[in-house]
């Protein structure tokens, strides 16, 4: 196969280009010029013609992740012109090998999915680099561009829309008397009855056993002979809205792979022959010298060589505050470089970094059928053979086929299968006004009978950043505010958290921050300067002692806090000042009703020092059993499939990257909208509202929704079995069984439909965030 591109100069004469495929791989060729693709024997796929004297340049782009019939590029260029991505996307829509695209220009990135049954992963790279090429020129002018037809697409079949015309077909030559062919009803019927009979056959051949299918095709069958156009039509509109609601409330089990790796950056700068070269981060080898500099991701895990910097870990660990890491320490990919710079020898790199080991076991978690059909076909199915053979000893006594098409009508399955799907879509609908997105229904009924909750703290239980809960002053002279302005002075601009909280502290108390002349920053200890003629420090302890500060006031004050930092004038103490990673407003009146109100256990997960994770523990109630300090992410897994195999249903609520293998092992995952992209969609239920109201809330409507489920257990069951009963004794007409069986159906149906009926207001979300 060739495609051939023509590259037309502003002048009259013309040139070409052939993007030729051999053995897979894909090459530029030029052509003599006035020479057509035709005249050398090739068959031009003229998709893309383009104008240009310039020869075919270089793109720079990186392959950003790669799954067997995916990969996903970086290409800086689309983000900065806009013809270059068209030019692009014509291209590679006319390559027979690729299915489909996806350009996002404002990320730089491209998304193509290909047959890879056609070709190996290494030649669809230099295939796509080819045509990443030809596509490059910046004088180029579509001329006739072609979109290639969408190939092995399947439509569905139109089941419902049959139905509905074979119903009404039914009405009209029943109960209005219209002339109606039989034929034509018939035939309505049968088409529409298709589906149900496929997978009636495929319940038999594959499943080895008989479905619900196979009943309501033997009851459509013996109707639809007998003449009884409405029951059937009936039966099967009434199938096919069952289908469709449980496609809705089912997560879709084709959804693309996650680029999960992708936000560790693309590019890193190493040193190489003395010079330092920004390279794609796939050409990073092991043993490379790699620089980060400040505000920078760290891409690979290593060991520092040369530097120090202080190093924000809560991405990957939940440390709420950085650590200052030195010459000699380890250092992870995905982690950030808050300020200094560091010299990192590269061991681990991609999947083999601990972020991508987090990421591959989240990937090997147990992949739950989340199909909610499997739950009311499980409740159905216990009726299918009973019915069946009731079905054949009636038909063995009375030889009536409308008696046994009455039986078969009145089989339950009908109403279970639409009632219980009505009732998961309505409650999900309902979830969604309320700001939570639970994907599935089978979401929805683990989420209702939770017993167990995991929490990660950072981020989750708490704000996810340093705030100041204190200032005090050991000088009676001197105000706390005083102590809080100089600091504030002292510290500001400065990028380190407790820093920068420092500052957002003053301003929200109003205090008046003098100016500071000069200063001089200590990384990872402190800051000395100079404030209305005093010379200030505000650091740690370490730092004031090695600034010859008198720390003399706290001899005898016992264990000192770690969340503390000092301020000093002219070589004397003079005051603390106390920070923490705060709770949120609400997380203490969640977790109290959690465990009082709901019954469930409460657990808390964190990488923190167990010193930190038992304050906040013993301040929310959770049990120190409970509470589960410096774990890593895969620590947390292992917490959370401990608890699943003592039995318990188990949810886990978390945000960042470290919480993701967790998330995938929970019988039920919650995430926030605000959380890392991993997290997100992982996670089974994702609170839209920054509040853990949102836990509570989505507990309430999932119990709701299984009572409901219940109730239209019972608004089904019992007419449908009083019917079965006088059929079988008495005989009863297969309409009446219809209009029962039916009319059961709909009652359940609407029952379960309440919950979009509610109008509850939303809470108000606290103030603060």
């Amino acid at each position: 196969m060739a495609m051939t591109v023509q590259l037309a100069s502003p002048s009259i004469q013309e040139s070409y280009v052939t993007l030729e495929e051999k053995g897979g791989e894909l090459s530029i060729t030029p052509l003599p010029q006035k020479t057509t693709a035709r005249q050398n024997g090739r068959v031009a796929l003229t998709s893309a013609q383009v104008k240009s004297s310039k020869k075919v340049p270089q793109v720079v782009y990186s392959v950003v992740h790669a799954v067997r019939g995916r990969l996903r590029l970086r290409v800086p260029l689309l983000r900065n012109d806009a013809d270059y991505a068209q030019r692009l996307q014509t291209l590679l829509e006319a390559d027979p090998l690729v299915t489909s695209i996806k350009i996002k220009p404002a990320a730089a990135s491209l998304v193509v999915n290909y047959k890879s049954s056609g070709v190996t992963e290494a030649k669809m790279k230099s295939r796509l680099s080819c045509l990443l090429m030809a596509a490059s020129d910046t004088g180029v002018v579509l001329l006739n561009p072609k979109k290639a037809a969408p190939q092995d697409e399947e439509k569905p079949w139109p089941g419902m829309q049959l139905s509905i015309f074979a119903t009404g077909l039914a009405v009209l030559s029943g109960p209005f008397g219209v002339a109606v062919p039989p034929v034509l009803t018939a035939g309505t019927i049968a088409l529409a009855t298709l589906p149900v009979f496929k997978r009636a056959v495929e319940g038999i051949v594959k499943e080895r056993k008989l479905s619900i299918d196979f009943l309501d095709f033997i009851a459509i069958a013996i109707t639809t002979v007998q003449g009884q156009f409405l029951t059937p039509a009936l039966m099967l509109s009434l199938i096919e809205i069952g289908e469709n609601i449980r496609d809705r409330t089912a997560r879709s089990s084709k959804t693309q792979a996650l680029d999960l790796l992708g936000s560790l950056g693309q590019f890193a700068w190493v040193e190489r022959n003395g010079e330092k070269v920004q390279i794609p981060i796939q050409q990073v080898l092991p043993g490379d010298t790699v620089i980060v500099y400040p505000g920078e991701q760290i891409p690979v895990d290593g060991i520092i060589l040369q530097g120090k910097a202080l190093v924000d870990e809560q991405k990957l660990t939940g440390e709420s505050v950085p650590i200052l890491k030195k010459q000699g320490q380890s250092v992870f990919a995905s982690t950030l470089v808050r300020e200094g710079q560091v010299y990192i020898l590269a061991e681990r790199l991609g999947s083999d970094t601990r972020a991508g080991q987090s990421i591959k076991l989240m990937e090997e978690a147990p992949v739950h059928d989340t199909r909610m059909e499997n739950h009311a076909n499980k409740i159905a199915e216990i009726a299918v053979i009973p019915t069946l053979l009731l079905g054949a000893a009636v038909f063995a006594i009375t030889r009536n086929p409308i008696r046994v098409a009455s039986i078969l009508t009145l089989d339950l399955c009908t109403g279970i299968r639409v009632s219980i799907p009505t009732t998961v879509l309505a409650a999900l609908s309902h979830a969604a006004r309320q700001g939570i997105l639970i994907r599935s229904g089978r979401a929805l009924e683990k989420l209702a009978e939770i017993d167990t909750i995991v929490f990660d703290k950072t981020g989750t239980l708490t704000q996810g950043e340093v705030a100041v809960i204190g200032v005090d002053s050991y000088n009676s002279e001197i105000s706390s505010d005083r102590i809080l302005a100089i600091a504030a002075a002292a510290e500001q601009r400065l990028t380190h958290p407790v820093a920068e909280a420092i500052v957002r502290y003053a301003e929200s108390q109003q205090v008046a921050i003098p100016s500071r002349s000069k200063w001089d920053y200590k990384l990872g200890l402190g800051v000395k300067a100079e404030i209305d003629g005093d010379t200030i420090y505000v650091g740690s302890e370490r730092f004031l002692r090695h600034e010859g500060v008198d720390m003399e006031v706290l001899n005898g004050s016992g264990a000192k806090a770690t969340s503390v930092i000092y301020v000093a004038i002219n070589g004397q103490l003079q005051g603390k000042i106390r920070y923490s990673d705060i709770l949120r407003p609400e997380t203490k009146e969640v977790i109290s009703r959690l465990m009082t109100v709901e019954g469930v256990e409460v657990h808390m997960l964190t990488g923190d020092n167990k010193r930190t994770a038992t304050a906040v523990a013993a301040e929310l109630g959770i049990a120190p059993a409970n509470t589960h300090a410096e774990a890593f992410p895969e620590q947390k897994a292992t917490v959370v499939r401990g608890l699943h195999e003592q039995g318990k249903t188990v949810a886990f609520v978390g945000d960042g990257i470290n919480d993701s293998p967790a998330l995938a092992y929970a019988d039920v995952s919650v995430s926030f909208a605000h959380g890392s992209e991993i997290a997100r969609e992982t996670a089974d239920v994702v609170l839209m509202e920054n509040d853990l109201h949102g836990i509570l809330e989505a507990i309430a409507i999932a119990r709701q929704a299984k009572s409901l489920i219940r109730q239209n257990t019972g608004i089904i069951a019992i007419p449908n079995i009083g019917a079965l009963v006088v059929a079988v004794l008495f005989g009863l007409n297969p309409l009446a069984a219809t209009v029962v069986n039916n009319g059961s159906t709909i009652v359940a149906g609407v029952n379960g439909l309440r919950p979009m009926l509610k109008h509850s207001p939303k809470k108000a979300l606290p103030a603060g965030r």
